[in-house]
């Protein structure tokens, strides 16, 4: 097969692999995995590829040092949150947001679990989003791993390559049962309940984990917040006393549906249950978080790891308000600045997800894009400077051939207790914005392969 002259030799090594008869079976068994496994995000398969993303040893170390810097950052940017209502407005809370970041959660990190959505390309890595509130894809991560593993051409690829997979649902319940013994200031096993709407297209990974609690001996059921009441002091879900939630539910989407006496709100406000994640998550899950580490104005909370990650990590970002401020060293009026460059920025909520809302700059008119900072203007928005996106090739079965199409694709690590990865995912796109929740695109798993001796 010819790879081009910018395929790494660890991946054209797979490539070369997939001969037609390889190429085929290993097809046929991937589809059947994914059925068996549940891998379908909504009614499409989670994963049309042949390749799962391939990482040398190095540069997976490179991506933990990353993941280290930034979450310094992170913590600072909390702790200086929590500490400091002024820089805490720069975030952009909703009034019932503030009032319930007051109830201590019972542990002390702010999301036990989460995400970071990264870009690497050129030599280094940019962060564009971090999910701290509710970061889906572990249990898929996992699964998908799974499914490759024993493919006809990952047993011929594992012939010539270590392959080591990288588990992520492990690093889930780990996060979720040492805040549980935080919060109960003792150790007994917990009973989860798993709390999302039952016509969300990621119920399927509510599945893997309620099987995987269970595997590891505890009590777990997935539940609607409906299902969900809170009497005598605790919190039931179905009638079964409830101790932990592993919250898959948007906070703001129970605040909607029952405000701030929907019954899990009431029973975390007085420590009847407790909540990963927890209420303080949203202060670090807002986009404005990326504005509060990159603004000039808060350059003096950072020193050390911290600042040195936000400089080579973290894009310039701002919350969209009429202001001066600073871009590449020089002083301009914001709103105009960015109007009159809508090529090198994109506009995001501040708090939405599954890319709903999302303009890159490049891609519109200059009246649609003058709309959408119209929009921004009206309600909390944050302003990016665009990032550069790595494309890879990846290999895929179509109408019974195989064909290989670089596909532009970003990197996902799982972080635990704040502090450290665990776990990874890509998920691959034709389209600048990629986000599978958003209709498109493609999710595979990662692993760290090293050449045989």
């Amino acid at each position: 097969m010819n790879q081009g002259s910018g395929t790494p030799l660890h991946v054209g090594a797979y490539h070369d692999l997939l001969t037609g008869e390889i190429a085929a079976a290993s097809q046929a068994m991937l589809e059947d995995q994914l059925r068996r496994r549940g891998l379908f995000f909504g009614e499409r398969p989670l994963c049309t590829v042949l390749r799962p993303r391939l990482f040398r040893a190095a540069d997976y170390a490179a991506l933990q040092e990353t993941v280290s810097g930034l979450m310094a950052a992170f913590a600072t940017a909390y702790g200086a949150a929590m500490a400091q209502p002024p820089i805490r407005r720069d975030l952009r809370l909703a009034d019932w947001e503030e009032d319930l970041i007051q109830a201590d959660p019972g542990f002390p990190d702010p999301s036990p679990h989460s995400r970071l959505d990264l870009f690497l390309a050129d030599g280094g890595a940019s962060l564009t989003e971090y999910n701290a509130e509710t970061p889906a894809g572990a249990g898929y991560a996992d699964a998908l791993s799974d499914a490759f593993l024993d493919l006809p051409v990952m047993r011929a690829y594992a012939r010539q390559y270590a392959v080591r997979p990288l588990p992520a649902r492990h690093g889930v319940a780990h996060a979720v049962l040492e805040a549980w013994r935080q919060f109960a200031g003792t150790w007994r096993l917990p009973s989860i309940a798993i709390v999302d709407w039952a016509d969300v297209p990621t119920r399927s990974e509510f599945v893997l984990f309620e099987r995987y609690f269970h595997d590891l001996g505890l009590a777990a059921q997935i539940v609607e917040p409906a299902a969900c009441e809170f009497r005598n002091g605790r919190l039931y879900a179905n009638g079964t006393a409830v101790d932990v939630i592993y919250k898959r539910v948007l906070l703001h989407e129970l605040i909607a549906d029952g405000g701030v006496d929907q019954p899990i709100v009431r029973a975390v406000r007085e420590r009847a249950v407790c909540l990963v994640n927890g209420f303080r998550c949203k202060l670090m899950h807002k986009k404005a978080s990326l504005a509060l580490l990159s603004d000039e104005r808060h350059a003096s909370l950072f020193g050390g790891a911290a600042a040195r990650a936000i400089r080579a990590h973290v894009p310039w970002t701002r919350v969209v308000e009429e202001r001066r401020t600073e871009f590449e060293g020089s002083p301009v009026d914001l709103v105009p600045f960015v109007a009159a460059h809508r090529e090198r920025f994109v506009l995001k909520p501040n708090d939405d997800y599954g890319g709903a809302g999302i303009v890159l700059g490049w891609t519109v008119g200059e009246s649609a894009w003058n709309d959408a900072l119209r929009t921004a203007l009206a309600s909390p928005y944050i302003v990016q400077a665009r990032v550069a996106i790595a494309e890879e090739p990846y290999p895929s079965v179509v109408d019974g051939r195989l064909v290989v199409i670089d596909r532009m694709l970003d990197t996902a690590p799982f972080v635990i207790d704040g502090r450290y990865e665990s776990g990874c995912l890509t998920r691959l796109s034709t389209s600048p914005l990629l986000n599978v929740t958003a209709g498109g695109g493609s999710t595979v798993p990662v692993f760290v392969v090293e050449p045989r001796a």
